[in-house]
């Protein structure tokens, strides 16, 4: 039987390439997004395999425990999870409103520990699975204007690094990736001015495409990474070593 991977904020960007590239390692996906996501999933179904685009916020616990016990139910098991879900609300800590630290921290971190508590029982009772959560470069190194997003990134790494240890006996691995710049849309609204300066800091002097990250996802859920737990992979062009 497919395995199944379910791909937070996966309607676009980083996570719909991510939910495409497993597709193609033959796993069926489950599309979660706060909007509409079946478009992709029927780009997905084009690859072949089975795909189903589900509606949740992620920040509320009652509407996670119910799309992923759906999940569960419809597709047979949940073998791979991927925590993308994620938005900005950038502002210089000073001037930063409550309101736009609590919806960072509500999605990115929260949403991450939503997901990954109703999926982790169903792989232990498996004794296999692999959580997977998109941290940032921010979470590892900090970014002015970003204090919230930055918090909500390096509390996933701390979330995975606890919950790694965990579950490691039950034969499920936890792991986080940390991308640098990649071109998406939330990064091309940003200025010239501000990409070239990015550009400056990063030694391979290219900015990162969704595939790289993509590609990083694919090789923690396969068999080749059964040894590999409550780590943080940079995918950054060597912008934090």
């Amino acid at each position: 039987m497919a395995k199944t991977a379910i791909v937070t904020g996966s309607s676009r960007g980083i996570g719909k390439e991510i939910a495409i590239r497993l597709a193609k390692e033959g796993y069926n996906v489950a599309v979660i997004a706060r909007g509409s996501a079946d478009d992709t999933a029927a780009e997905i179904s084009a690859l072949g395999v089975k795909a189903k685009a589900y509606k949740c916020d992620v920040s509320n616990s009652a509407e996670v425990d119910s799309v992923v016990s759906e999940i569960s139910q419809e597709f047979g098991s949940v073998d791979v999870l991927v925590n993308n879900a994620g938005i900005t609300k950038d502002g210089l800590f000073v001037r930063m409103k409550e309101e736009d630290f609590d919806a960072v921290i509500a999605v990115n971190l929260k949403g991450t520990y939503n997901f990954t508590r109703a999926a982790a029982p169903i792989m232990m009772k498996q004794r296999s699975g692999r959580i997977i959560s998109i941290s940032s470069i921010v979470g590892l190194q900090g970014n002015a204007g970003q204090a919230n997003y930055a918090a909500s990134k390096a509390g996933i790494i701390g979330l995975t690094k606890s919950v790694a240890r965990e579950l490691a006996p039950r034969g499920v691995t936890v792991n986080a990736i940390a991308p640098g710049f990649i071109e998406t849309d939330m990064t091309a609204v940003l200025s010239d001015k501000v990409k070239e300066a990015m550009l400056d800091v990063i030694p391979m002097k290219r900015y990162g495409q969704v595939e790289d990250i993509a590609n990083c996802v694919a090789f923690l859920a396969s068999d080749n990474a059964s040894y590999i737990t409550g780590q943080v992979i940079s995918v950054d062009g060597g912008m934090h070593m």
